[in-house]
This record gives C-alpha cells, structure tokens and sequence, in this order.
C-alpha cells in the first residue's frame, strides 16, 4: 500500500484523480457484495441458516467487513480532507457561535446517516482527528444511530406520524443534551493518548496548509489509514463477535414479559439495562419492536429498549474502549442512559 502511494506521487496530471475514481468504483462495489457473500458462506456450512447460529454466524460475516470497509472509507477520505481544510476551520464550523449550535449539527447530520452504533465509530474518529470538540463529537455518535432516516421512517410506517416525530424529538434532545453535558465536564483528557497525541500534531490555528499534489494528498490518506486502522481493527473484531452472539439468540418472550404496559417503574431501566448487550440496526430492531408491542409491552419502555440498543450498544462500548479511557466511556454510557430513561417514562406517560 505504501509502494502504491508513493509511487502516485509520480504521475503527472490527473492520474491520481482517476486512482480515486477506480479506487471509489471498487469500493462500492464491495460493499454491495457483502450481504450477497455473507449469506453464501453460511449456505456454504453445515449450519441452518434460520438457526440461532446460523443468525449470528451471517451477522459476523456482513457487518465485520462493513464496519472495516466504512472504517477505512471514512479515515482514507478524512485524510485527504485534512491537506485541504485545517483541524481549526473544522472545529469552529462545527462548534457553532452560540452554546449548543455545533451539537445541534452534529446531532442533525447523524439523523441523515444511516449507521448502526459501531459504523458511526469511524466517523466519531473523523472528528476527534479533527480537532472537533468532544462534547460535537459525542452528539453525532449518539444521533447518528439512534435517530436516522430508516428508524423514523420504519417507526411512521407501523405506529403513524405522531409516534414518529415524537421520536425524531426525544432522540435529537438526547443527542444534543448529552454531547453539552460531556463537553461542559472537560473530559478530553480521558482520550487515549493516541488520539489526544493525533490531535496535537496538527498545525496551530492561522498557519496555511502548504500546497500539496493529488498524489501527496492520497498518500496522506494512506497514511491516515495506516494510523487509525492499524490501532481499532482487533477491538472491531471483538466487538461485532459479541454482537453477533447475542443478535442470534435474541429472547423477545421473557423482554415482552417485563415490558407490560401494567409493569412497574423499574421496566424501563430494566429495558435499558437489557438492551445494552444486544446489537443491531434501527432497520433491525424494529420488527423486534413491533413483535414486542404485539405481546402487550408499553411503547414507551420498548422504545427505550430500541434506543439502548442502537445507541449503547456493548459492541460498540468495545470499540470505543481504544480511543477512549474508562471514565469516559462511563460517562457516556450514565448521560445516555438517563436521557433514554426520560424518553422512555415521557411516551408512557404520553401515549
């Protein structure tokens, strides 16, 4: 990969240009592949595939090389962006004049990326590697998976519009009102050091980027790659393995049966508590949804099982556990949770 970079920084005109075209052609083409390909391995063992195993196995073979693929996507591409626009003129785009701004946009561009918890990791990277402030950051990462097109449009589908937009607004408050309170604490120095030491590297504010060719800009993005990928890949492994395990033996029985519209107070945080463990898509939970409101259980406590699921996922906490210190990844986890327990009272006691 190395060789390749340096040796783009040879060719003349734009050659480098059409690297990225054939480069981005193939890497959509893969990606499209992946569903296709993960159903042909499972066909190819000795293993059911309507099985619970059979589900986790099929779960493992898709999303680890998506998760990967959308990985080194985003970081390559990040790479590239940063000869162009410096780490400052990022951070003050996306922090906004006035308190709360920045987290709204972030929180905004979460809800027209459609990511489960562990593909959004690699942007939240992007921004980190940006120089993005913590608390922005943290307000994409929960919105992004959490409050997406595919959700709201699934949720308007089987429970109408008002269930819909109700949604749309408890989880955008949750994403901006978590990523202010974990910007207010000051935590950036629970980053990992690789990250804070990332972040220390790049230019100081005022000072232009120098002028690069297409090929020095792609071997940044090589580079970027090499620097980011290199570090997570074994937690994303672990991550999605456990995700898988438990996507396949998912037991919607016995949540149906704390999840009552007559259960006491303590079903919602045991909703949560729950849906920690589990891991899937908003596209994915849904029908779990609607096959646990068909049981009998209250839609505000399944929704915030929903949420817990798609936004504090135990995967996706494995993940973060290499950028982030122990602290901070508590933190996290305790503001979102609580905002996922308000929203979930707040529809039981609306509808």
């Amino acid at each position: 990969m190395q060789t390749l970079a340096l040796q783009l920084k040879l060719w003349p005109g734009r050659r480098p240009l059409l690297f990225l075209a054939l480069a981005s052609l193939f890497w959509f083409a893969l990606y499209r592949t992946l569903l296709p390909a993960s159903e042909a391995l499972v066909a190819a063992l000795p293993v059911a595939r309507d099985s619970h195993l059979g589900g986790a196995l099929q779960f493992f073979f898709y999303d680890t090389p998506k998760v990967l693929l959308l990985l080194t996507g985003i970081v390559f591409a990040m790479g590239i962006v940063h000869t162009f626009v410096s780490p400052e003129r990022t951070r003050a785009m996306l922090s906004g004049r006035r308190l709360g701004v920045g987290n709204a946009m972030a929180a905004s561009l979460g809800i027209v990326t459609p990511f489960c918890s562990c593909s959004a990791v690699p942007l939240f990277i992007g921004f980190l590697q940006a120089g993005v402030p913590l608390g922005i950051t943290f307000s994409f990462l929960i919105s992004a998976p959490m409050v997406n097109e595919v959700a709201l449009a699934l949720l308007f589908g089987m429970f109408g519009w008002k269930v819909a937009v109700l949604y749309l607004v408890m989880g955008l408050l949750v994403a901006i009102g978590a990523g202010l309170v974990i910007g207010k604490l000051g935590m950036e120095r629970h980053l990992e050091d690789w990250v804070r030491a990332m972040q220390n590297s790049r230019p100081a504010g005022g000072v232009d980027l120098p002028a690069l060719s297409w090929g020095e800009r792609i071997d940044s993005g090589f580079q970027h790659v090499r620097e980011i990928v290199g570090k997570v890949w074994p937690y994303i492994l672990a991550g999605i393995a456990l995700g898988a395990g438990i996507h396949g033996y998912v037991p919607e029985d016995f949540m149906a049966s704390i999840m009552g519209r007559d259960a006491p107070w303590w079903s919602v945080p045991a909703a949560v508590a729950l849906g920690v463990p589990m891991y899937t898509n908003a596209a994915g939970i849904i029908p779990i949804v609607e096959a646990l409101m068909g049981k009998g259980a209250a839609l505000g406590t399944v929704l915030a099982f929903m949420m817990s699921v798609i936004a504090l996922s135990a995967p996706e906490i494995i993940i973060l556990r290499k950028v982030l210190k122990p602290r901070l990844i508590a933190t996290f986890v305790g503001v979102v949770a609580a905002g996922i327990l308000l929203v979930g009272y707040v529809f039981n006691a609306l509808l």
